[in-house]
């Protein structure tokens, strides 16, 4: 039987002091058929690979997949691949870090970065500019198109290239208490806030969005031409800005910081609140038999009911350039992306699979949070532009939403901060 050597690493900042160097310089093209067979080389890879080559995987992922209490998923995949992939004896070497930090952790210097890593889409322009993530192909790219939608495909594309194995979407949705509000009740937010307490956390950037685009403001047209800027402006951001004032002002209206909506559900003082997969287990605890998710409700401006739109995209696996072990490394991110690893994620931590397959399965088509998720992102939602200009967005939506919070936005100036808001959005004025 071959070794199977594991190290786990420590924390992320010990792994970029310590040096688990991805090793080498390679091209950002990797057009590797991951297949236990190929020895060829692509022309930009490296050497060929020898049956039973001893290599070292540094592999980066959340800790929570990481976490024995939590199904220890990432080391379980790690291990089931080397078994399956006789000719490499593996050593892996893990460390910590979570798919919203990858942009700035493996970027930070890619050649003494993870060899894989896992990373949320919204941060692919930074990893490509710093040459942190590797372009695909071959059979991997293949088998990316055929058992995801177009949308999630698009999600880690560029330029037609793409940059990373999907393993789920990536959005939020609502979920509620059903004893205090009704299937009918959580079509419209405005409905419920008349009947019931409603935690948003509306002075965190990448829900605060949702209110505009429901009114028609727009985030660089389609999300992807930056030179259109956002549009958050006008009689329809004005009008936005009016009615958050209201919903702030509605004694059942909670803003959702410090865990007060988690904290609300187990206490009863709240029955809603807006989160993703993340907090599935924490809610369905907290609620038992009365949990609901849901896709996002409306809110009436004008008279008028307005879709909420939530941003969306998903979580990848992403492949460093600078690694000199390309094919094993690219063969370990298509089987973490693989059906079998989404399933036993999907299992372990209720992470939704994307994978068209796994998604027409009764047990998992008629589960609630799956449901929940993907109607959001199917019908509710956007998907969140990765262009660079999209980074000025963040803090100039904190910063309003604490002014709307705060009271220093107001009806009598909700025209002038609402231009304010638009122009620091787009870098004007700064």
């Amino acid at each position: 039987m071959k070794k199977s050597k594991k190290a786990l690493a420590l924390l992320m900042a010990a792994t970029m002091t310590m040096g688990l160097a991805a090793c080498g310089s390679k091209e950002n093209d990797t057009d590797v058929t991951p297949t236990p067979g190929n020895q060829g080389n692509p022309g930009n890879q490296g050497d060929s690979v020898v049956h039973g080559e001893d290599i070292t995987l540094t592999v980066w992922g959340p800790s929570e997949d990481q976490s024995a209490e939590q199904g220890n998923w990432l080391p379980t995949m790690c291990e089931k691949f080397n078994e399956a992939h006789p000719e490499w004896n593996i050593t892996f070497k893990y460390g910590v870090c979570g798919e919203g930090d990858a942009g700035a952790m493996v970027s930070q210097d890619p050649t003494a970065s993870a060899d894989v890593y896992m990373y949320a889409n919204d941060q692919i322009m930074t990893l490509i500019n710093a040459n942190a993530v590797a372009k695909l192909g071959g059979t991997t790219v293949d088998e990316i198109k055929k058992s995801n939608s177009e949308a999630i495909v698009n999600s880690v594309s560029v330029d037609g290239n793409i940059y990373g194995v999907p393993f789920t979407t990536n959005t939020w949705f609502m979920y509620y208490n059903k004893s205090i509000f009704s299937e009918e009740d959580v079509k419209n937010l405005d409905t419920m806030v008349s009947k019931g307490k409603v935690a948003f956390p509306l002075n965190n950037s990448w829900y605060f969005a949702s209110f505009y685009v429901a009114n028609g403001c727009t985030l660089f047209e389609d999300g992807f031409n930056e030179a259109a800027g956002i549009d958050f402006a006008g009689d329809k951001a004005v009008a936005v800005t009016n009615y958050l004032i209201d919903l702030v002002a509605n004694p059942n209206f909670v803003n959702d910081a410090d865990g007060a909506g988690m904290a609300g559900l187990r206490d009863g003082s709240i029955g809603a609140m807006f989160s993703g997969s993340w907090d599935y287990n924490s809610v369905k605890e907290a609620l038992g038999d009365n949990f609901g998710a849901v896709e996002l409700p409306t809110i009436t401006i004008d008279g008028q009911a307005k879709q909420m739109k939530a941003f969306a995209g998903s979580k990848a696996i992403g492949v460093n350039p600078n690694c000199k072990n390309q094919q094993a490394a690219v063969a370990l991110a298509a089987f973490l992306g693989s059906p079998e690893a989404q399933q036993a994620h999907y299992t372990s931590r209720s992470v939704v699979p994307c994978n068209t397959e796994l998604l027409a399965q009764d047990s998992v088509k008629n589960d609630a949070l799956v449901i929940a998720q993907n109607n959001t992102f199917d019908n509710t939602s956007i998907i969140q532009p990765f262009v660079s200009a999209m980074g000025v967005y963040w803090d100039a939506a904190v910063n309003m939403a604490n002014g709307i919070i705060n009271g220093d936005v107001t009806h009598d100036n909700a025209a002038e901060m609402t231009d304010s808001m638009n122009a620091a959005m787009n870098n004007n004025g700064l």
